[in-house]
């Protein structure tokens, strides 16, 4: 596959894939996630290589989630025709090598899951966190959520899904959501320096680390598999659909008429 929507680089053992749609903030369609897959796969196999870091190009947004706007045949926008989300956050666990969230700006919706299923997380001083799926109709009913509680404890994760609030990077800190903060301008330095100190360490024992870390929380990926079939069903119902209609008709959305 040509990369379209992702730039691929290696370097100094270490791989860097960058969602490259800064006009849609790096919100991702199908495309998209069928490319971040194939790069996932390209680096976690290569012997050459002892770190993955993710990221999002500019300087506005590490990731936005879908993109509601695409309609490329293999994804509705929220993932799950197809179903290429539910394999993207597969082969981010799967990978035998720690992958590192490079986040600048907005990690929101799906963005933020990205980095929350990332080994680990660093962010800029001006970067946002956050879920929207409630206030538009979604929700991330596996790893997004059940995974995120293991992250930041079960009441925090709730507030974060039922409130749809946004936090900045030092709240994210606190709430350990993430693992480091620094200036924007360190940002790249920051990350380099991580990368360089995981490659003097045995690549072995980093991927046997890993697979014991996922080994206590494999069975969301269960969950999750069950959960995308639920919400195939879910995005059909015209409850799902006022979401989205609301954001592309620029209004708030009417839920209170489908309260049971």
């Amino acid at each position: 596959m040509d990369f379209q929507d992702i730039i691929y680089e290696e370097a100094d053992h270490v791989a860097r894939i960058t969602i490259n749609r800064p006009e849609v903030y790096n919100a991702f369609r199908g495309r998209t996630c069928e490319e971040l897959i194939q790069a996932f796969q390209k680096a976690g196999w290569n012997d050459d290589i002892g770190v993955i870091v993710l990221a999002g190009a500019g300087e506005k947004a590490f990731c936005t989630g879908g993109d509601q706007s695409s309609h490329d045949g293999q994804y509705d926008g929220r993932g799950t025709i197809g179903m290429p989300v539910e394999d993207l956050h597969s082969v981010i666990r799967d990978v035998p090598k720690p992958v590192i969230a490079q986040v600048d700006g907005f990690a929101i919706g799906g963005g933020n899951v990205l980095a929350v299923l990332c080994d680990m997380t660093i962010a800029s001083d001006r970067s946002i966190f956050g879920q929207v799926g409630p206030k538009m109709g979604s929700v991330d009913a596996g790893f997004g959520t059940a995974y995120l509680a293991r992250v930041v404890g079960e009441k925090k994760a709730r507030e974060i899904w039922f409130m749809c609030k946004r936090y900045s990077a030092e709240e994210a800190l606190n709430m350990g959501l993430i693992n480091h903060v620094v200036p924007a301008d360190q940002l790249d330095k920051e990350v380099a320096e991580w990368c360089a100190q995981i490659n003097t360490h045995s690549p072995t024992a980093m991927a046997l680390a890993k697979r014991s870390f996922n080994v206590d929380s494999e069975q969301i990926r269960a969950v999750s598999s069950m959960a995308m079939q639920a919400l195939k069903l879910y995005y059909d119902t015209d409850e799902s659909r006022e979401g989205v209609n609301a954001l592309k008709e620029k209004r708030k959305p009417d839920f209170k008429k489908y309260l049971k």
